[in-house]
């Protein structure tokens, strides 16, 4: 009897394609859902023919109370090699194995640059207005080259941000609690002496850190209130890092130029979101990991990750 495997969240219908699920085949019916499950009772409902999950990011949650409904599920393969939404003291007690994936750094940094130029160049308002037959021409453009672009975190994706910004001329500044000049000079951007400096000085600030008791609002009203006017911010990482309410009240007062925003306190954004309205913002849905390359890898080492499983020798523990 094959087991069955649910791709949560595959809402472009492409896991299936995205790599060669033959290796399992025989072994594993494998069963898509291309709309999203908000509700625990819904999700548990959906998940109870299930012997193993594939769960895309952190969009799902996997807390004790839905593990204790699915007695049938034995493996979650996980995207990424960190989940903080799995419970995972509930899955070991549950005899339930969690396994991850490895994911690029390069989409989200390529993103960013995407929301970044898309802001400083009008692109959105410029192209609808040519499609629409309004205005040829009816913004000026912010300038990259001279411009201080602020990075708040210097990891992997942001250190390659700063490659970017570099070769457009900028002079790149970074700050978190605990970088370093070592890092920085290795990196070649200058450190800030503090989050305030950081953004007191950039024309373009880019989050690029991760989601932890410290970071969490780590940008609120007072924060936001340092900007300069003609300032955009772009977050790539974690919705819950900039504090939503105040980042739309800048928005709608004007006190910014603009915001590039990937990622949400909710998702998928409900319909009547604050954030599908709100003026001076680029708002894409959540694409920072999404692209073929990346799904390719993703969907590969699940493949791997399922039959490692299934010949008794699991890859890619978590938890």
């Amino acid at each position: 009897m094959r087991l069955r495997c649910a791709l949560l969240d595959d809402f472009q219908n492409a896991a299936t394609t995205a790599a060669d699920w033959s290796p399992v085949a025989d072994r594993v019916e494998v069963v898509p859902f291309t709309e999203h499950f908000a509700d625990e009772d819904d999700l548990a409902a959906a998940l109870a023919g299930f012997d193993c999950v594939v769960t895309l990011r952190e969009r799902v949650a996997f807390p004790a109370s839905l593990l204790g409904r699915l007695p049938r599920l034995k493996l979650i393969v996980a995207t990424g090699m960190r989940n903080s939404v799995i419970d995972h003291g509930a899955a070991r007690a549950h005899g339930i194995t969690v396994c991850g994936t490895e994911s690029s750094s390069t989409p989200p940094v390529e993103l960013t640059w995407a929301l970044i130029l898309g802001l400083a160049r009008g692109l959105v308002a410029e192209s609808t207005a040519l499609r629409e037959g309004g205005p040829w021409q009816s913004t000026v453009g912010a300038d990259l080259h001279g411009r201080t672009l602020g990075l708040l975190g210097l990891g992997r994706i942001g250190s390659r941000v700063a490659q970017v910004g570099l070769a457009f001329g900028m002079d790149v500044v970074a700050w978190s609690h605990n970088l370093t000049r070592e890092r920085t000079d290795e990196a070649g951007v200058r450190l800030a002496a503090s989050k305030a400096e950081l953004l007191a000085a950039g024309d373009f600030v880019s989050v690029h850190l991760a989601l932890s008791d410290r970071t969490r609002g780590l940008l609120g009203a007072a924060e936001l209130a340092l900007l300069k006017p003609t300032a955009y911010l772009v977050n790539t990482s974690r919705a819950a890092i900039v504090d939503q309410g105040a980042l739309l009240a800048a928005l709608r007062e004007g006190r910014i130029a603009g915001a590039g925003v990937d990622v949400f306190d909710v998702e998928p954004l409900p319909a009547g979101h604050p954030m599908r309205t709100a003026p001076r913002l680029l708002a894409t849905p959540h694409l920072g990991y999404v692209s073929r390359a990346n799904y390719a890898r993703y969907y590969g080492q699940a493949v791997e990750n399922i039959r490692a499983y299934l010949d008794g020798a699991p890859i890619r523990l978590l938890g």
